[in-house]
């Protein structure tokens, strides 16, 4: 926000410039031998400085309230922005489809693997999540096509995966919650006779097979307890 602020405060500066550009036309002054540069040109560029600010200081207030308020790791944060940037190679702010989607593998989705121009109905799903006027637009695509550029930015991107980041959030809260309530007491595990009473003999034995033993304070292994809490928070790792 702070070099945001700089950044602003320089359009004075380069109001000034402005005017001695005015001034110079005026006198018939069309070519100065001391600079490259040109006042609309100076002006364009500072303009895309100040959008490029606007966009980055967004982008951080997307993610810290994400940190915040949604239950979004700031670990998590950190690996969705590391690699947007490693696929947008261009430096442009932005990935096309193909380097969305290898993106998206690359944070665990399991995308199908498709051949160019056959149908893709699960990533077409996503596209249609990051943009939602893509459903609108329908038919009408042809009218559009200078808007729809086929470009994911980083706002969207962030969202997006914030979104589902909190969706993963959500439901491993509801299911831990569900072990909780099979528990007596509300411990934070859950035993052995808990789990083939209120389960059938495939899911119990499942839960047995990949829980972890819980271990109390003292670092002992309760015998026939098993850790529902770090069970349930390592299956939305992704």
């Amino acid at each position: 926000q702070r070099k945001h602020q700089e950044i602003r405060a320089m359009r004075s500066q380069l109001k000034k410039i402005e005017d001695l550009g005015a001034a110079m036309e005026e006198a018939l002054i069309l070519d100065n031998k001391y600079t490259e540069h040109s006042t609309v040109g100076l002006a364009q560029q500072w303009d895309q400085l100040d959008q490029l600010g606007m966009r980055m200081q967004h982008n951080l207030e997307q993610q810290i309230q994400a940190r915040n308020t949604t239950g979004v790791t700031e670990e998590a944060l950190k690996e969705f922005s590391m690699m947007f940037k490693h696929f947008d190679k261009d430096k442009s702010g932005r990935l096309n489809h193909q380097e969305f989607k290898s993106c998206l593998r690359s944070l665990g989705y399991d995308l199908p693997m498709v051949e160019e121009g056959e149908p893709d109905p699960e990533f077409e799903s996503i596209l249609d999540t990051v943009d939602p006027n893509r459903q609108v637009v329908g038919p009408f695509i042809f009218i559009f096509q200078s808007i729809m550029d086929g470009h994911v930015s980083l706002q969207e991107y962030m969202a997006f995966m914030i979104s589902r980041e909190t969706e993963n959030v959500k439901s491993s809260e509801e299911i831990e919650s569900a072990f909780r309530a099979l528990s007596s007491e509300g411990k934070p595990y859950v035993t052995k006779e808990e789990l083939y009473q209120n389960l059938t003999r495939e899911q119990a034995d499942y839960c047995i097979s990949h829980m972890k033993p819980y271990m109390d304070g003292k670092g002992r292994e309760l015998p026939s307890a098993y850790d529902y809490i770090e069970f349930t928070r390592s299956l939305f790792v992704n």
